[in-house]
């Protein structure tokens, strides 16, 4: 017998805001390409705001928590390496942007392969238990 997984959904308004959060975003990064420096700064902080806020109202779902952490360091990231090519300090400044991606991506590594490694791991257990009980 195949096991029905629940649904995961995102209510509307949550929705709506992931939506602006990636028109910020995009706002942010043509403006980075086109070189207007004060939008372009300007739009770090609605960017990263609302990222912190989608991550903040996820956070009891695991999943949810370790994508958004990890999509707010990105952006943190992001935002330092364009602030850095907008004041000609991209060399000097750009290996720093290392360390929020390199969080990032641990958070992830982490989620992937140790915390479903975990999970994976107890719902075999419990199939076993159910198996032997049976």
């Amino acid at each position: 017998m195949e096991e029905k997984k629940p649904a995961y959904t995102i209510p509307a308004r949550f929705r709506q805001l992931e939506n602006l959060h990636i028109l910020f975003w995009l706002i942010k990064d043509l403006c980075w390409c086109l070189l207007f420096k004060p939008l372009g700064i300007f739009m770090i902080l609605p960017t990263i705001s609302v990222a912190l806020f989608i991550t903040w109202r996820n956070r009891r779902i695991f999943s949810e928590l370790m994508h958004n952490l990890a999509i707010s360091l990105w952006i943190v990231a992001n935002s330092i390496w364009m602030i850095a090519e907008f004041y000609e300090v991209d060399e000097q400044v750009k290996p720093y942007c290392v360390i929020p991606f390199s969080l990032g991506l641990a958070l992830l590594l982490y989620y992937y392969i140790v915390y479903k490694m975990i999970q994976k791991k107890g719902k075999d257990v419990v199939v076993e238990t159910e198996e032997r009980l049976g």
